[in-house]
């Protein structure tokens, strides 16, 4: 595993915030919880979501994941990706991941398929949204009954569109992605007609839990589940989280490393 150097960094922070009580939550840059929730927890409220959420370990999956059989596009665009991680995982020299070389955008879904960190779920009157630790990004969900736009410009996190299917789940489908991001560490591709859905489901008031299903014809031959009942816990009110923002400066650092190798192993 070749994490670049915010994760890193972010590893040896989360090191030291385990060593803390789970009771005892830092006033100013925490970096999640310290353990999973013990003892009972009170039934989950009514189609809320909100509050500042921490999927632990399992939101973090440095090697991604395993997906399904390619199209012949799909596979002529995963060969052209050079991931520093996983299955077809390359010499660091030649890595091209645009998130680590470039400083690119991480986007969506990578952002909860790689690096889910801690986040915060902010609800109004007609919107969902979600607030990342990691890139300190934010997501608009609409939640208002609009429909998802046709044809539309390809954004680094898509367009989204929520509704609750029950008291307990939100359903989230997201279009209009940008194919210049990568779906995981991996390296798996995917086009700007790729769609996502989200299920957010409230067990109960302190946990929740995460699916998601990505179609995409053009590049899979069926749809898959990355994600699938993924459990997320609540963390105390009140909560703040560090800043991990992956910089334009520190992909150039990560490229003289690279230049650096490739002049020693010549």
């Amino acid at each position: 595993m070749r994490p670049h150097l915010v994760v890193f960094i972010a590893a040896l922070v989360a090191v030291f915030a385990a060593a803390l009580p789970r009771a005892q939550m830092a006033p100013w840059n925490n970096a999640g919880l310290s353990g999973p929730p013990s003892g009972p927890s009170g039934p989950a409220p009514r189609r809320d979501l909100s509050g500042t959420w921490d999927a632990g370990f399992a939101g973090v999956q440095p090697t991604g994941h395993i997906a399904a059989p390619f199209t012949p596009l799909g596979q002529k665009m995963a060969s052209a990706n050079k991931p520093g991680n996983g299955t077809r995982i390359v010499q660091v020299t030649d890595d091209n991941d645009p998130l680590s070389t470039m400083g690119d955008p991480t986007g969506f879904p990578r952002i909860i398929l790689y690096e889910l960190r801690p986040f915060q779920i902010v609800q109004t009157s007609n919107q969902v949204l979600i607030l990342y630790m990691f890139e300190k990004r934010w997501r608009v969900i609409w939640t208002d009954g609009r429909a998802l736009p046709t044809n539309p410009d390809p954004r680094w996190y898509g367009y989204s569109v929520g509704r609750w299917v029950d008291d307990s789940t939100l359903v989230v489908n997201t279009v209009g992605t940008d194919d210049r991001t990568w779906l995981d560490n991996a390296g798996n591709p995917h086009s700007n007609g790729l769609r996502v859905e989200e299920r957010y489901r409230r067990v109960n008031q302190r946990t929740m839990e995460l699916t998601v299903t990505l179609t995409d014809p053009l590049v899979y031959t069926k749809p898959w589940v990355p994600v699938d009942k993924m459990q997320i816990n609540l963390m105390p009110n009140g909560s703040d989280l560090m800043e991990m923002i992956p910089s334009a400066s520190e992909a150039a650092a990560y490229r003289r490393v690279i230049a650096s190798r490739a002049k020693t192993t010549k």
